[in-house]
Parts: structure tokens; C-alpha cells; sequence
């Protein structure tokens, strides 16, 4: 019976005939119960009264040029456990594995692996009564070369025909940046990462320019997509300004970025829209601090710095005393300060919104770590997915209207009030959000700029 058994190495390639996968590279793991393929613009669909799945796929690992669009019965949809503790509902489909000289029927989950360093995982569910692994090995069964593999697929090749992008942020190896690059170019667009603090601007009535490190001149541009860090704010908008004088069409406007990183502005035009938010006082070095505490409803409550971000400079005071030793720690300061009631209810949880041209695309709910109060992934908080209600939805829309981002990210709060918006933010991160939602909003972010284009 063991002869009959095919031996694996640890690393080995495969095909998939029904779904169009030539080769494709797989981690042979026993200790995986599951198999899982790599897959993004999932969507479930009818096919002659039956459930369907259709989705893409990028074969080759750190290849996005390549693209191959597949289409399988649906199995089933599973919560599956990773190896990490994260939970994620995937879709599950069957369809036949190659492997060297044998196929047979396997099942696997679907799920974006661009953060793994295979775009399959075989599972042992999969090789169960057929496989023998020998983890010291590897391709054991053979690999193709960079020639075979280009043959194999030279017809799945995405030719770029579409705009040339610009993506204007610091740090190319950000999670949000590289998914933005490879969402352009999988749609076949021309994307360059254009680093902020290597650009500069010429000032001129008849010929303004932004050259780049080396003295390129930046000038043919369709779209820019400014991913901009508090920090550089007044650079990074500056450079969006110059853009937008040049006619190129920027995502998010110079305007709507820095009126969404002034936090007492944004929430003036939040509230001029009729939004709710929680009770809020303003002051600098305020002189009468019991009056500003008296304001919000008294302790417990929050003292935010008006230039924090992701959760920095944001306090929890839990008693009188407390909040008045940190807006007089503040007031040394000389700094502008926000102070908002609590609310306790929401029990360290809040809601993430991701809005893109005026529509929800996903929403996730952030939960603090225990002993924290602030959701933020930064500072280690979970996310899961969860359903808006229509009301929380409507308040988003608004919000991105009323900031005038085309792209946002709109924290709300559940409180015995309803739900209260706490923060609109103009760059939002993209890691936390498309991992629990398993949704390509990078592709979403492309898609608006397309249809500013008319592009279909």
C-alpha cells in the first residue's frame, strides 16, 4: 500500500486543468488541514441553477502581469482558523489537482495569499491515502524553468494599455502602497511609485513642473492616488496641489486632505452637515479645565492632542482628578486639545467604513486589546467583518461627501445615542480591512479612477 504512495517534497509544483493553471508552485504541508489557492476579485454566481464562484488569480509569485481568470463549483463556505488565530470565512471549491503523473479530486479554500510565499497550500485533507511528504526535499517531481513558465502562460499575459498612475506616498513596502501598485497594473494600467520627499515643484504662471530625483520631469501624468502621512501633510499636499494645477486628476483632492488632518475643521464641517458625534470641547491650554470636564458630561472621558494620529496622543481620564492632571500636562504644553465624552458602552469597539466614490466597498469592527480602549490596528486591535446598518452606511457616505474624499476611511461609534462618527480618515490603510473582508479594495480605488476616465 505505502508503494502506491507518491512522495513529495516539502516545495512542489502542479496544475489545475479545469480551472486553466498550468503551474503553479504549492507549500506540501501536512501539519494544514485545509488546502488553500490563492484568489482575489472573488465573487459567487448562478450557472445553469447551480452556485458558482468565479475569481482571479496571479500564478507566479510577485508576478501581477500575469493573470488568469477562473470559474468553479461552489462547495461550501467555511470559517477557517489560521495558523496565526485569525478567522476568515472562505469559499470552498473542488476541482482536480495534477501532480506529476497523477490527478484527482480535491477540495480547497479560496483566499488572498499575497502576504504568503506561495500561492498554493497543500493541505493534508488533500493528500490523504495518495502522499508520502519528505520535508528535507523539494521538487521532487521536477520544476519548470523562467522559459517554460513564460511558454505556459504567454497568452495570460495582461498587455498594459490603460492610464499611467502615480502614487504618491513614502514607503514603497507599505502592505496598502503594494497592493495599490499591483491592483493598477493588474488592470492594466502604467502605476510609478513616486516617492514624496523626492519630488520637487518649479513655480511658474506658464510652465509649472514637479521633477523627480535626477531631474525627471513629471508631466504625463493621467491620475495621481496621494497616500499621504500625517507628518508630511503640508509637503504632500503642496506636491497634490501642483498636480491638480497641471490638470492631472488626483483621487483625493489637496483641499480634502488637509481639511480631513485638521481634526477640530473636520469635525466643524461633520457637524455643519448634521452628523452626530460625541460631546466635544475644544480649548488651548484652556485656564478654566473643571468647565471644559463639566462640558463633555464629566469623567470618564477622553483628552486627544488635535495633531494625533492612530491613536497617539489620545488619553483616557477615568476620574475628575485624572482629567485634570492630563489637559494641565497638555496646557505645559502650549498644545491644542480635544476633550470628548466616553462612551463606555461601545466597550472598546468601533466600526471601519471604507468608502470609495460615494459607496461603502467594506466594513470591518475593530476591537481594542484587552486593557486598551483605543481600536486601532496599530496598536493591536482585531478586526472582523460585521454588516452595517443602513443608517451607519448613510452616515459614511456622508461624511466622505461632506469631507469631499472620494476615498475614506469613517470610524463610527454604537452608543445608546445611535451611531456617532468619531473620525474621517483621508489615507486609510488598506492591510486590516482586505485581509478580514477578503474584498480587493485597491481594485475599487483603481475602478474610480476609470470611471473618471469613462474607462470601462
Amino acid at each position: 500500500m505505502l508503494q502506491t504512495k507518491i512522495i513529495l517534497g516539502s516545495e512542489e509544483w502542479c496544475s489545475f486543468p479545469e480551472l486553466g493553471i498550468p503551474a503553479i508552485k504549492a507549500r506540501v504541508d501536512s501539519g494544514a488541514k485545509t488546502s488553500a489557492l490563492h484568489a482575489k476579485n472573488i465573487a459567487p454566481f448562478i450557472k445553469d441553477g447551480q452556485n458558482w464562484v468565479k475569481f482571479d488569480i496571479n500564478p507566479i509569485q510577485n508576478n501581477v502581469k500575469t493573470i488568469i481568470h477562473c470559474e468553479a463549483p461552489l462547495v461550501d463556505k467555511r470559517v477557517v482558523k489560521s495558523s496565526s488565530g485569525f478567522r476568515e470565512e472562505r469559499y470552498v471549491i473542488q476541482t482536480n489537482l495534477e501532480i506529476g503523473n497523477t490527478n484527482w479530486g480535491i477540495e480547497m479554500t479560496l483566499t488572498n495569499r499575497d502576504s504568503m510565499g506561495f500561492r498554493m497550500l497543500l493541505g493534508r485533507e488533500a493528500m490523504s491515502g495518495r502522499v508520502l511528504v519528505d520535508p528535507e526535499q523539494q521538487y521532487l517531481l521536477g520544476q519548470p524553468t523562467t522559459d517554460n513558465l513564460r511558454d505556459v502562460y504567454k497568452n495570460s499575459v495582461k498587455i498594459s494599455s490603460g492610464l499611467r498612475i502615480g502614487l504618491l506616498a513614502s514607503n514603497p513596502e507599505l502592505y496598502s502602497n503594494k497592493r495599490i501598485m499591483e491592483a493598477g497594473e493588474m488592470r492594466g494600467h502604467e502605476m510609478h511609485f513616486l516617492n514624496i520627499k523626492e519630488c520637487y515643484m518649479k513655480l511658474d504662471a506658464k510652465t509649472p513642473e514637479i521633477h523627480y530625483r535626477g531631474g525627471i520631469i513629471l508631466n504625463k501624468f493621467d491620475a495621481i492616488i496621494p497616500r499621504i502621512r500625517p507628518s508630511i501633510t503640508f509637503y504632500g499636499c503642496a506636491l497634490t496641489r501642483q498636480f491638480e494645477a497641471l490638470n492631472v486628476f488626483c483621487l483625493n483632492s489637496s483641499t480634502a486632505i488637509t481639511q480631513s488632518r485638521d481634526k477640530l475643521f473636520s469635525l466643524q464641517l461633520l457637524l455643519q452637515s448634521g452628523i452626530d458625534i460625541p460631546t466635544t470641547g475644544f480649548a488651548n491650554s484652556p485656564l478654566d479645565t473643571d468647565d471644559l470636564i463639566k462640558m463633555v458630561g464629566g469623567p470618564p472621558l477622553i483628552v486627544k492632542l488635535l495633531e494625533g494620529t492612530q491613536g497617539k496622543g489620545v488619553v483616557l481620564a477615568e476620574t475628575r482628578k485624572a482629567a485634570e492632571s492630563v489637559i494641565n500636562a497638555f496646557k505645559s504644553l502650549n498644545a491644542n486639545i480635544l476633550v470628548q465624552e466616553f462612551i463606555k458602552e461601545a466597550n472598546g469597539k468601533d466600526l471601519r467604513l471604507f468608502v470609495v466614490d460615494g459607496k461603502v466597498v467594506a466594513t470591518i469592527q475593530r476591537e481594542a486589546m484587552p486593557g486598551e480602549f483605543r481600536a486601532n490596528i496599530h496598536l493591536g486591535g482585531t478586526a472582523s467583518v460585521i454588516k452595517p446598518t443602513a443608517e451607519e452606511k448613510k452616515i459614511a457616505i456622508r461624511a466622505a461627501k461632506a469631507m469631499d474624499l472620494k476615498v475614506a476611511g469613517v470610524d463610527i461609534i454604537r452608543s445608546s445615542k445611535g451611531p456617532l462618527l468619531l473620525e474621517v480618515n483621508s489615507s486609510p490603510g488598506l492591510e486590516g480591512i482586505e485581509g478580514a473582508t477578503n474584498k480587493d479594495i485597491a481594485g475599487e480605488m483603481i475602478a474610480a479612477i476609470e470611471k473618471n476616465f469613462k474607462l470601462k
